[in-house]
């Protein structure tokens, strides 16, 4: 999954990006208002971190008009805390909102949820046949047995998982796996495909060639 952070404050920044890499994520960074909603706009993201006072362009004008062109998750995370900002900041078009100081492990459970919602799943356990999903551990077991994935794999499992039933182009993978620092292989795709069919079974993911691939509902 893939997650824009926009936050002027540099260490806070990366102690972000680094926390959500370390989960697993893609992570693009945005110290300004500007850039933050070029590639807000840009680019598909799973969810994004939004400070308000940011420079060139603050948060609340930057959600405005990010919410006249896509319903991409957005959790405010600023330093304004009084009642009538989380109103404001809701009612924008924010769908959560955090204040700081925080604790980053409510940061990343917030995150998931959202992310969880955007996709249509209440619960953090997914269940495609004998294979179940825990979006809160970022596990995966197969018959009660815990199955080993790299961070990337894990990644490409729970996208496909979140959409199952639905076709995901190589083209989503890309734009919700990577980050906008990788430099990715043509075939990368299919690698961690052959991989996770090795781990999970060969029909737990179906691929239809020229268009992406998919798993059942």
């Amino acid at each position: 999954m893939r997650i824009l952070v926009i936050e002027d404050e540099r260490e806070l920044l990366s102690a972000i990006a680094r926390a959500l890499r370390e989960e697993g994520y893609a992570v693009d960074e945005s110290l300004d208002g500007e850039d933050g909603l070029f590639k807000a706009t840009s680019w598909e993201y799973d969810a994004i971190v939004l400070d308000l006072m940011l420079p060139q362009r603050d948060g609340w004008n930057l959600l405005a008009s990010l919410r006249q062109q896509k319903k991409t998750p957005v959790l405010i995370l600023t330093a304004r805390d009084s009642v009538d900002d989380r109103i404001r900041g809701l009612d924008a078009g924010a769908d959560d909102y955090l204040v700081k100081p925080f604790a980053l492990t409510e940061l990343l459970a917030r995150l998931r949820a959202l992310i969880r919602r955007a996709n249509g799943q209440a619960d953090p356990i997914i269940q495609i046949g004998d294979v179940a999903i825990d979006t809160r551990a970022r596990t995966v077991t197969r018959r009660g047995t815990a199955i080993f994935l790299t961070a990337r794999e894990y990644a490409l499992v729970e996208l496909l998982a979140l959409h199952r039933g639905r076709l995901v182009t190589k083209t989503q993978i890309y734009d919700h796996l990577f980050d906008e620092n990788d430099d990715t292989l043509s075939n990368l795709v299919e690698v961690h495909v052959m991989h996770i069919r090795k781990k999970l079974g060969r029909d737990f993911i179906t691929t239809r060639r020229g268009q992406g691939y998919l798993v059942d509902a």
